[in-house]
């Protein structure tokens, strides 16, 4: 029994050990499934899109396409900044099996493009399909890249995608300096950095591409056929309101006027168009290279390099910022007498003057305890309002001032746009700097505010002014942009025409036409007149109070004007900072630049010139032809052309002419016929023809058998002529036309 017992015991045990070692492993299988499931559960709900996507950045490589930056034109389509073609080289290392070969192509890489050869060599070593080596490269390099890909496939053969070029972009600036604070320039990522090019960055910036490339298990990129491409679209293309033509008219004359009065500071020049508020020319004097930006002047460098080291950084990023300064919008000026014409405008608008007001001017005036002088210490006397203006009498203006008063004063200010930024769609527009925020002013505030001293405006606001005052009293609204369209030329935007505010009336305007058109007449090309074209104008120069530098008055001379006075086009402010050369008065300094720049825009805008008896004798007219004609004939059609002719040599036939066939002369000009090959032959001495009247510079020229085209100003028994298209000593054929330019007329101290 006892043994049955014994055994029944060790039955019992070892059945409560495996049902005890079944539930174990049954407890072990269920709480180890679920905890794979919670965790599969876990993996998929919670944290499955994002395994998802690092799975996908595992199998797949996304490069970037640039795309192609949107073309600016001028006005006219003329191509003012581009993104030329250039390319990226792409290698594909994994298709390279042997050290010899990763040597080879690393190699002629790195004398081809000059890059490092070690640096090439690592990358032949990775087992991937795309590697960038070098990006931009230009048309030359890309040539012997393409022979190097000939020579590759025929040296080792199956090697033919090795090596592949994609289309990149770089931006191009055409015309270089031209507009360049209004057009600006892209950094190397092509992205704006000033001007149009960053203000306008999210239109002419495309959409990027993409290049998907997939990987294998092994994490090695698939080859090309297993790409998925995503071509780019290029950016909207952008028309600007600028004429390239007006604009290198007005950069011309403004770099030369730096250089006549020795400016310091620059000089700016806005011509806009009064009806629209267009503007076709902003120069900011002197500019910068657009295709190298970063390059500063010598003046600036040697500045710069006679700092010690740890302020040429500095330094120099304060000279680029300065040279990339749109002086035009940026910068604030007091205007001077400028800004008169919107005095007598608000005045005329309020009935507070009239043609009959009376003036009185002793030469200075006293309010409370300040005395101001006017610019003519002797007094002008008694006078009108046409008077004052022509005169620009300072204690004139300081009663016209007083009658306004100084809350309808700063009521016109506000109209006129100059108590707010103009909204140009250009960056970095400055606002103006009044007497207070709230427009109060001082009796003396208001007396000198009057003549446009103790404020400060910008240039775009000035002339955006000076445009209200001619166009029938209309406030516009200024900008750059004319339109933008896409790459297939459907327009995206345009720009309109919008008009802020009637500032005075249809009639008042009419009459401040008048008067700054008789204005200029009566002071010659000092106060802005151009032979045969109607034109209306104000000199202004202010002094810089606070901001000469010491053992210096300094000044801003500015003219604004526009033309034709009877159906006003187009406004023009010229002003120079800080002038140090014989003069510093708008008169002698800003309006001859405006004379100038308006006597070549004025014909290329097609506005018709109509000149008076005295000009006429100055007017240039075209030569006929008369080559092959008998000489007989060849007289008696020029004759009838109203030229005089001189005949060179013994033949009977007309076989070369001076001036050539349609060419410029001047009316009642000689014309040279030669009738055999050596008389051309024969030559003259250009005599010197700079700093005499119109009529001696006549008489010099006809002396030698010269022809003269007159340029400038010569109506005014001051003019003086200032430089010649040929220079003294150089030999020239008679008849050959010299141009002369002229300046001079009556100073108006301004």
């Amino acid at each position: 029994m006892a043994k049955k017992s014994v055994k029944r015991t060790k039955r019992g045990v070892l059945q409560l050990l495996r049902m005890r070692t079944t539930i174990l492993i049954l407890l072990i299988l269920v709480i180890g499934f679920g905890a794979i499931s919670v965790r599969l559960a876990y993996l998929q709900l919670v944290s499955g899109p994002y395994l998802q996507e690092k799975a996908v950045e595992q199998q797949l490589v996304d490069t970037t396409v640039n795309s192609k930056r949107g073309t600016i034109y001028d006005a006219k389509g003329k191509v003012l900044a581009q993104s030329a073609s250039v390319w990226k080289v792409v290698l594909a290392p994994a298709y390279l099996e042997t050290n010899a070969q990763r040597k080879y192509v690393a190699k002629n890489l790195a004398k081809i493009l000059d890059l490092d050869y070690k640096d090439v060599y690592n990358k032949t070593k990775q087992k991937i399909y795309y590697v960038v080596i070098k990006r931009k490269i230009e048309s030359d390099e890309r040539e012997k890249i393409l022979k190097l890909c000939e020579k590759i496939n025929k040296k080792f053969d199956g090697l033919s995608n090795v090596i592949t070029l994609f289309d990149d972009y770089r931006r191009y600036y055409p015309y270089d300096d031209l507009a360049s604070s209004v057009i600006g320039f892209t950094g190397s990522d092509d992205q704006g950095l000033e001007g149009v090019e960053y203000e306008y960055d999210k239109y002419l910036t495309g959409t990027p591409g993409r290049i998907i490339t997939a990987r294998n298990a092994n994490q090695t990129d698939m080859p090309f056929q297993y790409e998925q491409n995503v071509d780019a679209k290029d950016g909207n293309n952008i028309t600007l309101t600028i004429d390239e033509t007006v604009q290198s008219i007005a950069e011309k004359y403004m770099k030369q006027g730096l250089v006549d009065n020795e400016v310091v500071n620059r000089g700016v020049c806005i011509i806009m168009d009064v009806n629209t508020g267009g503007i076709l020319a902003m120069v900011t004097a002197d500019g910068y290279s657009l295709n190298n930006p970063y390059d500063l002047s010598d003046a600036d460098l040697a500045s710069i390099r006679a700092l010690p080291k740890k302020k040429r950084a500095e330094a120099e990023s304060a000279a680029l910022g300065a040279m990339w300064r749109n002086k035009a919008i940026s910068d604030t000026y007091y205007p001077g007498s400028v800004f008169k014409m919107c005095t007598a405008s608000m005045a005329l608008n309020e009935g507070v003057v009239s043609d009959n007001s009376s003036f009185y001017c002793g030469g200075s005036v006293k309010v409370y305890d300040h005395t101001i002088h006017c610019h003519y210490t002797a007094g002008h006397g008694s006078q009108n309002l046409f008077q004052a203006i022509t005169n620009s009498c300072n204690p004139a203006f300081i009663d016209i001032g007083a009658r306004v008063g100084a809350e309808r004063f700063y009521k016109y200010y506000q109209a006129f746009g100059f108590s707010e930024p103009t909204g140009i769609d250009l960056p970095g527009e400055s606002d103006d700097l009044f007497f207070s925020e709230d427009g109060s002013m001082t009796v003396t505030d208001l007396a000198v505010a009057s003549f446009g001293q103790n404020f400060s405006i910008t240039p775009i606001q000035m002339v955006t002014a000076c445009a209200a005052v001619a166009n029938g009293g209309k406030l516009l609204q200024p900008y750059i942009v004319k339109s933008i369209t896409d790459v297939d030329g459907n327009v995206v935007k345009k720009t309109e025409t919008t008009v802020k505010r009637q500032v005075i009336s249809e009639s008042v305007s009419k009459k401040m036409c008048d008067y700054l058109e008789r204005n200029t007449i009566q002071g010659g090309v000092n106060n802005g007149y151009i032979s045969g074209y109607r034109v209306g104008g104000k000199t202004g120069t202010s002094e810089k109070i606070g901001q000469s530098q010491k053992g210096y008055e300094d000044y801003i001379a500015s003219f604004c004007g526009f033309a034709p006075a009877d159906n006003p086009q187009v406004a023009c402010l010229v002003f120079f900072d800080t002038p140090r050369g014989a003069s510093y008065y708008g008169s002698q300094v800003s309006a001859p630049v405006f004379v100038n720049i308006m006597s070549e825009v004025l014909p290329y805008l097609e506005v018709q010139a109509e000149y008076t008896d005295d000009e006429k004798q100055y007017v240039d007219t075209v030569a006929g032809s008369y080559i092959g004609l008998s000489v007989k004939k060849a007289q008696e059609l020029a004759k009838s052309d109203g030229f005089t002719t001189t005949i060179k040599g013994d033949g009977k036939k007309v076989v070369a002419q001076i001036p050539y066939s349609a060419s410029k002369i001047p009316v009642d000009g000689n014309i040279v016929l030669y009738t055999d090959k050596e008389s051309k032959k024969q030559k003259i001495e250009v005599p010197d023809m700079v700093g005499y009247s119109v009529s001696t510079v006549n008489e010099i020229a006809s002396s030698v058998g010269l022809n003269v085209s007159f340029s400038g100003v010569t109506s005014s028994s001051n003019a003086v002529s200032t430089s010649q298209s040929i220079s003294a000593g150089e030999t020239v054929n008679e008849g050959t036309v010299i141009t002369v330019e002229f300046s001079g007329g009556t100073v108006v101290h301004d």
